[in-house]
């Protein structure tokens, strides 16, 4: 454990008051004697600066100065906390968030257990890595691992992980530490920190089994309450804390003005809040280097970002530094495919049909056995067919296509799975399998129930960006794996319900960054360079994306760089149109 002094002691003796105010005023002599002396302990993301174990205020702001780049400390239960910000007030804040506490001695356990979530303690340092993926999905600062590991093998931290029961994936954390052990509270308290639930696949309810596990684990060590610190407006988590039985204390947090801390203590631009969560992700990582911005289009995503004298309109991953002529190459796909082609990038056989002749289409049908038919120009997976295979089915593939643009395109399907490479500046910043909504079993719910579950988790995960239509073409895929839509699967089973990878339809991503073939990424570098576009999202299909061996499919001019979590794709963005505030 990191810490600027040795673990205390545990004190078994509870408090006689377990609402006693002693956390957040200055201690006495007396009680001074029970607790170790200026404790900051190092939680891999940033440090705890415990106020009621320093002399003075002055320590405290001494300790906060110490903060690292890229690292947010918090300062928990300092006393006179107004006082404490004046002696700094260009440099401290007090945190707009409110302390909750549980009571140990009324903690109730739930009476029945949460349906498809097991809450364990984190066993090895490799999960310690899944969690920082998860802080950083959730937008929580990301720690280190190896200090969290280290943390973790003392008793005075506590990790846990939540896994789905049918799949087993790690799908939440949350962090305890007892101040018994870490500092000799002689109240004998303790405190919860970094709940983060992955927002696309968790179960219902996984928070609160997290939060329920950690209660409990603490009630058989005899502690007396459990403290947390929660945002203001994070309704849903009031509700669920209240639910559990937390109630408000009166104490505060105070932070340092650094830039991952200027939302909270610098006033939002007005629109912020309204933007979508690809919009959202640039405006936050240009706020967090001081670059200022402007929402000039919420409903479009659409921002101007100033630095000195110079500013930059924006559309999510779309600026001003992409030409027209670099955007109309990706607009039309016959078009992109030709300079791809030239550039020396494998691409599929293809046909184009217009008005009624199918003649180069069938053409093709018979030469490759499988084809996708897809709209000439358009996005977002509109109008696209997957898995043709015979005349009719050709003749309905490129009248839906129609119904989206007079030139349809014809495509052999090539097997493999759909890979999305985000290149900036012509460099490759993220890789990822895009594969198709799926849903699992749990033995109870049919088909129907559970891709409408799956739906609104993807909903609320991407800000209403995704979701998985409930209409025939779901029908169509679940009876194509034979199933129907009022079947009940086993538990566990996974079942793909749409046929395309498209995230607005409920796909999913994996990142595979690092498991990226040089081949492939040298394609896909040759082939933005090609266009002349400085930031695209170019799809291949894989056969193994660890592999060389990769088809281009088509480049996307707006490449959506949220749902790349853990790699900066926000980041590099900014760095291309603001290289001067690159981090160093």
């Amino acid at each position: 454990m990191s810490s600027t002094r040795r673990l205390a002691g545990h004190r078994s003796r509870r408090s006689p008051d377990p609402l006693t105010s002693r956390s957040w005023r200055r201690p006495t002599a007396r009680e001074r004697q029970d607790m170790g002396a200026d404790v900051v302990l190092d939680m891999g993301w940033g440090r705890l600066v415990f106020g009621q174990t320093f002399d003075d205020l002055e320590g405290i702001v001494a300790a906060l100065r110490a903060e690292e780049s890229g690292r947010r400390d918090i300062c928990v239960y300092p006393w006179d906390a107004q006082v404490l910000v004046g002696l700094a007030p260009d440099e401290l804040f007090i945190d707009p968030s409110f302390v909750y506490r549980l009571p140990l001695h009324r903690y109730r356990p739930r009476a029945e257990l949460i349906r498809g979530v097991f809450v364990r303690t984190v066993t090895s340092a490799a999960e310690m890595d899944r969690i920082v993926e998860l802080y950083t999905r959730t937008g929580l600062v990301a720690g280190d691992p190896a200090t969290m590991w280290a943390n973790h093998r003392t008793r005075a931290y506590t990790h846990l992980v939540a896994e789905d029961s049918r799949t087993g994936t790690i799908v939440g954390t949350v962090t305890g530490v007892d101040h018994g052990l870490a500092f000799g509270d002689p109240d004998g308290g303790t405190s919860l920190w970094c709940l983060a639930v992955d927002p696309q696949d968790a179960p219902p309810r996984t928070g609160e089994a997290l939060v329920r596990v950690l209660a409990e684990r603490y009630v058989a060590r005899g502690r007396s309450h459990l403290d947390l610190s929660v945002m203001h407006d994070n309704h849903a988590a009031i509700a669920l804390y209240r639910k559990l039985g937390f109630g408000r204390v009166p104490a505060v947090c105070v932070k340092r003005k650094n830039p991952i801390n200027a939302p909270l203590f610098a006033a939002p631009p007005r629109g912020l809040t309204d933007l979508n969560p690809y919009a959202r992700l640039v405006a936050d990582e240009a706020l967090r280097r001081g670059i200022r911005v402007e929402v000039t289009d919420a409903e479009w995503g659409e921002l101007r970002l100033s630095w000195g004298a110079r500013s930059v309109l924006t559309r999510e991953s779309l600026s001003e530094l992409t030409s027209a002529v670099a955007m109309s190459r990706c607009d039309d796909k016959r078009v992109t495919r030709r300079i791809v082609e030239r550039a020396g990038v494998r691409v599929p056989r293809a046909a184009v049909v217009t008005g009624d002749d199918l003649a180069p289409a069938e053409r093709l049908l018979a030469e490759c056995g499988a084809l996708v038919a897809k709209p000439a120009r358009g996005e977002q997976g509109q109008g696209i067919t997957v898995g043709v295979r015979d005349a009719d089915g050709l003749a309905r593939a490129v009248e839906l296509a129609l119904q989206h643009c007079p030139d349809v395109l014809v495509e052999e399907l090539v097997p493999g799975e759909d890979l999305r490479v985000v290149v900036i500046d012509h460099e490759v910043v993220a890789a990822a399998l895009r594969r198709p909504a799926e849903v699992v079993g749990d033995g109870r719910r049919d088909v129907a129930a559970l891709v409408r579950e799956t739906s609104r988790r993807r909903e609320r995960a991407t800000g209403g960006e995704s979701q998985i239509p409930l209409d025939d073409t779901t029908a169509e895929v679940v009876a194509d794996a034979g199933h129907g839509m009022d079947d009940v699967l086993p538990v566990g089973a996974r079942l793909r319900v749409r046929r395309t990878a498209n995230l607005h339809t409920g796909g999913t991503i994996v990142d595979v960054t690092d498991r990226l073939h040089p081949d492939i990424g040298d394609a896909a570098v040759r082939a933005s360079r090609a266009i002349g576009i400085p930031v695209t999202g170019l799809d291949f299909l894989v056969p193994d994306v660890e592999g060389p061996e990769a088809v281009f499919i088509e480049a996307n001019e707006r490449p959506g760089l949220a749902n790349h979590e853990p790699q900066p794709t926000a980041e590099r963005f900014v760095d291309l149109l603001f290289p001067e505030t690159r981090r160093r």
